[in-house]
């Protein structure tokens, strides 16, 4: 009972009428499949298969550098889809690990299936590609503003980010410093040694909740 209303609660799912989505589950068209917290949805290199509905629950993709340092390339959360740019593409294999970071429960739509509800529902098709594009975008600028900048630079870019939404100098940690240095794929030590530096050298002060721009 509680997947059938995540499932008609979806927003993409949402303009499918309620008894198709069901008869789809009976034909085996949709699959649902549950993550258990640290399971590993895809590996790197895994072919993509399905369209995948994240229906509650938080994945992440994952890059893992020479030295073991883990960063954090995007988080895919409730109504996100994972595979919607590699379904169709010439080479559709995940580039990199993708992860549950709590008990994840996904629907699975084969490929078949897809082309189908693309085809027959405009709302489908439109609600669909508005994801990709918008998507394709948050992901090509998070990476621009990490990859090959100084670890400084990143940070002064995630506090940007933060001054802009949040509209206080104060910045507001929703996330802890754990996090935030695997987004930047570094140690942990290594974002407190910048932090202090930048402390030192009075851009920031902080303490345990919120970093301040000076």
């Amino acid at each position: 009972m509680e997947n059938n209303m995540l499932l008609k609660n979806n927003l993409l799912l949402q303009s499918i009428p309620y008894e198709n989505i069901t008869n789809y589950i009976n034909q085996k068209k949709f699959k649902i499949v549950n993550y258990l917290k640290n399971n590993v949805i895809h590996l790197a290199n895994d072919k993509c298969n399905n369209l995948e509905i994240i229906l509650s629950g938080k994945a992440v993709v994952e890059r893992i550098d020479k030295s073991g340092n883990v960063m954090i390339i995007a988080d895919f959360i409730k109504d996100d889809i994972l595979g919607g740019n590699l379904l169709f593409s010439k080479k559709p294999y995940y580039l990199m690990m993708i992860t549950a970071k709590e008990p994840t429960t996904i629907v699975e739509i084969n490929k078949d299936t897809l082309l189908e509800l693309l085809s027959i529902n405009h709302t489908f098709l439109e609600k669909y590609l508005e994801y990709i594009s918008d998507n394709a975008f948050i992901l090509s600028n998070k990476i621009k503003h990490y990859i090959n900048r100084t670890l400084r630079e990143c940070i002064m870019n995630y506090l940007n980010h933060e001054y802009k939404e949040q509209r206080n100098k104060t910045i507001k940690l929703n996330i802890t410093k754990k996090r935030l240095a695997e987004m930047m794929g570094v140690q942990r030590t290594s974002l407190s040694r910048e932090l202090a530096k930048m402390k030192n050298d009075k851009i920031i002060t902080y303490d345990k909740n919120s970093i301040t721009l000076l």
